[in-house]
């Protein structure tokens, strides 16, 4: 009588294992996912902080260099480019003109030593540096994510799961071509 339900004993306990590990993997590829999606959240908010500042120092440089109005008004553009930026890869674009535009500001000020010696400017470059330093961070934290994330779903065995559930590789956040060319700014 025993040697009938063993093979079915077997079985069961095979499905058994096979289904903890299909539920184990998939949950841990969930958490992966949600990790990045984190990181790249944190990346948005401090985007969105430094977003935040810019009207201010803006407002500070019109002050003193009114007649300046392209450069401030590229600011003010791209600026507005990055809040609305739908996906990762239109905010790395908006950020990008971003930082292009903040450097030609950031060069406007070189002109005017008054402004460059104004509290409230200092204070907000001070700030905007610290955001700039907060924003590498979140990048470096969310591409680690997605590393982890991406090698997961190409590992075998989870790979069969990965494409079973539609898990699809993510996006680094990655520098453009033209953030490789440094501004001169003397200060």
């Amino acid at each position: 009588m025993k040697s009938k339900f063993m093979p079915i004993v077997v079985i069961i306990a095979i499905i058994a294992v096979l289904g903890m590990w299909i539920a184990g993997t998939y949950n841990g590829l969930v958490s992966k996912s949600e990790e990045a999606k984190t990181q790249q959240s944190n990346i948005q908010t401090q985007l969105q902080r430094r977003a935040d500042l810019i009207p201010n120092l803006v407002n500070t440089v019109k002050g003193y260099a009114a007649h300046e109005s392209e450069v401030i008004q590229s600011v003010a553009d791209a600026r507005s480019k990055l809040a609305g930026a739908a996906s990762t890869q239109e905010a790395l674009n908006a950020n990008d003109e971003l930082n292009s535009a903040l450097s030609r500001l950031l060069v406007v000020v070189e002109n005017y030593p008054d402004l460059k010696a104004n509290a409230n400017f200092r204070d907000l470059q001070a700030q905007l540096e610290g955001t700039e330093n907060r924003i590498t961070v979140a990048r470096k934290d969310y591409n680690t994510a997605v590393q982890d994330y991406n090698t997961s779903i190409k590992r075998f065995p989870t790979v069969i799961i990965a494409n079973i559930f539609g898990y699809k590789e993510l996006p680094y956040f990655e520098a453009s071509p033209q953030s490789q060319n440094v501004p001169e700014v003397n200060f």
